[in-house]
């Protein structure tokens, strides 16, 4: 949901999903490819640490679609606790229409499988749907506002998250976010962070992020680095 400003990417880039909740509203060329990978991603949560380092990638179609493919190699470590090995994986589709003056928008849906290491298994498979909104306010500014939904064996879990995003240069922007959550069988909870983003070179984009619950049931910390690689024309 971080927004960086046209000019510094390469042509026909339509940014990166990474990082922050959410994705980009806007969906690669046709034969267009980009790889996400998280160096891990990290959270904190009841006494016990998980990394996971996931892998996005993104493949064009044609038109307002986009195929997503993702996997991730996971370690769970906590009091007399050391499992890893590989998570679910998942297949989704976005749907972007190309922006409408200073808003986009777009859908993603997915589902995750249950063919991960049975310490990282789900019990069943996850149906996500997400919606992104985004308001290019300026050259620099943005603010962008993310509904999802995950189903899993009849229960729903919901999020809603809100950011704003600022372009600092041609290659570095940042973020901040709120959002609230419900978990199916947890309950409810808050958190709130920050990132940034540095395009190294047009086309591989660094980037950090950290969030912090703010009350109820949600994890203490999450935090994460990551690298995106676009490959297209």
């Amino acid at each position: 949901m971080s927004a960086l400003p046209s000019g510094a990417r390469a042509d026909g880039n339509p940014g990166y999903d990474r990082p922050g909740l959410g994705f980009t509203p806007a969906v690669l060329r046709a034969g267009d490819v980009t790889w996400e990978q998280g160096l891990p991603d990290w959270s904190r949560a009841d006494g016990a640490s998980q990394y996971a380092a996931d892998t996005l990638l993104r493949l064009g179609l044609g038109g307002p679609l986009e195929l997503q493919l993702g996997t991730s190699y996971q370690r769970m470590a906590a009091a007399g606790i050391d499992h890893d090995g590989r998570g679910d994986s998942s297949l989704g589709m976005k749907f972007a229409l190309p922006a409408s003056g200073t808003f986009s928008w777009g859908l993603l849906g997915s589902v995750e499988f249950t063919d991960g290491a049975r310490a990282f298994r789900n019990p069943r498979r996850q149906y996500l749907l997400g919606a992104d909104f985004n308001w290019q306010w300026n050259t620099r500014n943005t603010a962008a506002l993310y509904l999802e939904n995950v189903r899993s064996g009849g229960r729903d879990s919901r999020l809603l998250a809100v950011n704003d995003g600022y372009a600092f240069s041609g290659r570095l922007s940042g973020y901040v976010e709120a959002a609230v959550q419900h978990a199916a069988g947890t309950g409810a909870g808050s958190m709130a962070g920050a990132g940034l983003a540095w395009l190294v070179t047009p086309r591989v984009q660094l980037d950090g992020s950290f969030r912090h619950r703010l009350g109820g049931h949600a994890d203490l910390w999450e935090a994460g680095l990551g690298v995106s690689v676009y490959f297209g024309r």
